[in-house]
């Protein structure tokens, strides 16, 4: 199987490369088009900005490619985010458009800091094959400012001061607001069930 990590010059390409490498696979991390649009699974990794992350998808010319492409596409964090219609990050910004919605930054809270780091649990109510052995109110690992709300698409919710999409599916678009490679186990068990969708 092609498995691609999207080379979005973010820091934690190679965990994520790690982590699907422990599954027996053999990931490449790029943004050639031609990987894009032969591979049979599509990573967006996220650890930075919207603004970073949406300047290599433009100057690479592949915004296009990753908004239509067919393959099942699996975006983490910042990777998610961008799948709205526009980001509140950096005074706004257009994203990838695959959601109308757009990703806000958390309320502020006299109790809560931001960014919410660390775990947290998700709450699901359906069956999926995104959630194969894995149980509601499983603990992932956050790392994040920004929140895309609840909406149409939401698998799962998360609570930090206020409730927020932590799994997201829009046909073949899959987004997770948690790091599974950093989420030991449950990451890994989530990470082998994007796979093998």
């Amino acid at each position: 199987m092609k498995i691609v990590i999207l080379n979005t010059e973010c820091a934690n390409l190679t965990s994520i490369r790690i982590a699907i490498e422990r599954l027996g696979y053999t990931p490449k991390i790029t943004c050639d088009p031609d990987f894009l649009l032969t591979c049979n699974k599509l990573i967006i990794p996220g650890v930075g900005t919207a603004a970073s992350a949406m300047n290599v998808l433009h100057q690479k010319n592949i915004v296009n490619i990753v908004k239509n492409i067919k393959q099942p596409v699996l975006g983490i964090c910042l990777g998610m985010q961008i799948f709205c219609k526009f980001s509140e990050e950096c005074n706004g910004i257009n994203t990838i458009g695959i959601l109308n919605n757009c990703s806000t930054i958390f309320l502020k809270s006299s109790h809560l800091s931001l960014p919410h780091i660390g775990w947290n649990c998700i709450s699901f109510n359906t069956s999926h094959p995104l959630f194969k052995n894995i149980k509601t109110n499983s603990r992932f690992y956050f790392v994040h400012s920004y929140i895309v709300p609840i909406n149409e698409y939401t698998l799962a919710e998360t609570n930090y001061g206020v409730s927020f999409s932590s799994v997201i599916q829009k046909d073949n678009f899959f987004g997770v607001q948690f790091h599974p490679e950093k989420s030991g186990d449950i990451g890994s068990q989530l990470l082998k069930n994007f796979l093998e969708i």
